[in-house]
């Protein structure tokens, strides 16, 4: 899966030159939490709310509301947005998206194409990724087995599936240490029994079944 699979295409974007009361209000009305900033068409930035609210004065402050107000009508979004915000290309897999948000700390990624904003994709939209990738909205059941790291282990699963007319809906390999890993497999059956008595008898533990 890319990130062209997941992203909102086409984002809503804000002006460096707004204030930074308009962005907050823009945010809260479209229920989002963070904005590209453009000027005159151009990726210059993006703006979250984390940092539009950080910049706002706190309820300890001494100043009055008019001066409150005041400053922060002046104040703009080129003042406190991100400047050359890291981005990813349509063709960029999810793992990669999902590591360089966690190493560079940050909630979403802005899509480029040939220099050319075609999208967002953020915390949540990778969230809803690896849901589908789990198949957790299917029917079915989760199970978890335990194998040796060998060649053939998968093949062995899928024989027996095959055999049982059992359809794989998710497979995910978890690796404990060097000799054994756990398959994380979501399959079509609401009755597993059967299954976990084959892969008993076959040497392949069931660590859980839900």
């Amino acid at each position: 899966m890319f990130v062209k699979d997941c992203m909102t295409t086409s984002p809503i974007t804000i002006a460096k030159s707004t204030p930074i009361l308009e962005a907050l209000e823009k945010m809260k009305k479209l229920k989002i939490r963070q904005l590209p900033v453009t000027d005159k068409g151009r990726l210059v930035g993006l703006v979250t709310e984390r940092e539009l609210l950080t910049v706002t004065p706190s309820p300890a402050t001494t100043l009055s509301v008019f001066e409150m107000n005041y400053l922060l009508s002046k104040m703009l979004v080129s003042e406190v947005m991100q400047k050359n915000p890291i981005t990813v290309t349509p063709d960029t897999t999810i793992e990669e998206a999902a590591l360089i948000m966690r190493e560079n700390k940050i909630g979403s990624l802005l899509v480029m194409e040939a220099d050319e904003l075609v999208g967002i994709i953020t915390q949540t939209d990778i969230f809803d990724a690896f849901i589908e990738f789990f198949g957790l909205k299917k029917a079915g059941t989760r199970l978890v087995l335990q194998v040796y790291d060998r060649v053939g282990a998968i093949a062995d699963l899928t024989e027996i599936m095959k055999r049982m007319n059992i359809n794989i809906r998710a497979l995910v390999i978890h690796r404990k240490d060097n000799d054994v890993i756990h398959m994380v497999v979501r399959v079509n059956t609401v009755d597993p029994e059967p299954l976990v008595k084959e892969l008993e008898d076959r040497g392949i533990p069931v660590l859980s079944v839900n």
